[in-house]
């Protein structure tokens, strides 16, 4: 087993934990890429009264040797814990939404980056994305997200919880493109994060800018998706520091439009939390909402494979 978490490396990832309001649940060893040894450690919520939330953990792949102690990791580290511990207090917490109407759940990603094996100058994080739509759909992208290991030196340590938000907001953003395909079987497709993505001047990721509608139609659809279709029910973070980064906006605005949607009787809002549950007006929308939802899955086939199927073609 490569973290002990009776040593100092383990010792402050459980202080990490507990602060952010985890259980730990264990650990395991496992092996990246190449085959070397990582930890994979689990992570379950617990209310105000030390309650544990009955939704499944989260996991925190680490190589080994990491330690957080080391340079200015701790404060990173603590951060991701935190937002891990607000997500576990919904049911979908490895579930997400797109500006294009997608909502997918994230899956099976293998920390930490790798390089390429390609010979090519990268360093390659492996997962896979799938259709959540509450319908047991089997499509799904197998994702390839890379990154120059000249672009790596702006990342704190190329660990799960210094990367996880600019990665998975970065395959969203290359769906709003059109350029990840939903299927049931096929091979590993490409997201390349980039420059595009990263202000330099700003020192932050830039994916999306978005107006106040925007922001509202997007959490709109977030609470169908994640309280109402899928939930059900169910209590959805709309305040999520990952859609921030992703909306180009910050915690506090989400919370500001969040509660414009409760004014509009389509959530309900717990007070200050940023959590809310879909009312049945919102759920009442499931036509406008699953209409939109085949609108952006025909946005992301191939134009001209569909062509080829259809006879449509010269060759």
């Amino acid at each position: 087993m490569s973290i002990d978490l009776q040593t100092s490396t383990g010792n402050a990832l459980v202080e990490s934990a507990r602060e952010a309001g985890l259980t730990p649940a264990g650990v395991v060893a496992g092996t990246d890429f190449h085959g070397k040894p990582t930890a994979r450690l689990s992570f379950q919520a617990a209310d105000a009264a030390g309650q544990e939330f009955s939704v499944a953990p989260l996991y925190l792949e680490l190589s080994d040797g990491f330690d957080p102690a080391a340079g200015n990791l701790r404060a990173g580290l603590n951060r991701h814990l935190h937002d891990v511990a607000r997500r576990l207090r919904t049911a979908q917490p490895e579930t997400y939404v797109t500006m294009s109407g997608l909502p997918l759940r994230f899956t099976g990603f293998q920390w930490p980056f790798h390089r390429s094996t390609s010979g090519a100058d990268t360093l390659i994080v492996h997962g896979v994305t799938w259709l959540a739509d509450g319908t047991g759909s089997p499509l799904h992208a197998k994702i390839s997200a890379s990154m120059t290991v000249t672009f790596a030196e702006i990342v704190d340590a190329l660990e799960q919880p210094y990367a996880e938000d600019f990665i998975y907001n970065a395959i969203r953003k290359t769906f709003d493109y059109s350029q990840l395909e939903l299927l049931k079987s096929g091979n590993r497709q490409p997201v390349a994060v980039t420059t595009r993505y990263y202000s330099r001047w700003q020192k932050k990721f830039l994916f999306t800018d978005t107006s106040e509608e925007q922001r509202l139609e997007f959490l709109t659809r977030k609470a169908f998706w994640l309280s109402a279709a899928i939930g059900p029910n169910a209590p959805v973070w709309l305040a999520d520091p990952r859609d921030a980064q992703y909306l180009n906006t910050t915690e506090e605005q989400l919370q500001q439009d969040a509660a414009k949607l409760q004014q509009a009787g389509l959530v309900s809002l717990a007070d200050g939390s940023g959590f809310a549950v879909a009312t049945a007006a919102l759920a009442a929308r499931e036509p406008e909402y699953r209409a939109a939802l085949e609108v952006a899955l025909n946005s992301i086939k191939p134009a001209f494979n569909e062509s080829m199927r259809g006879g449509h073609t010269n060759m």
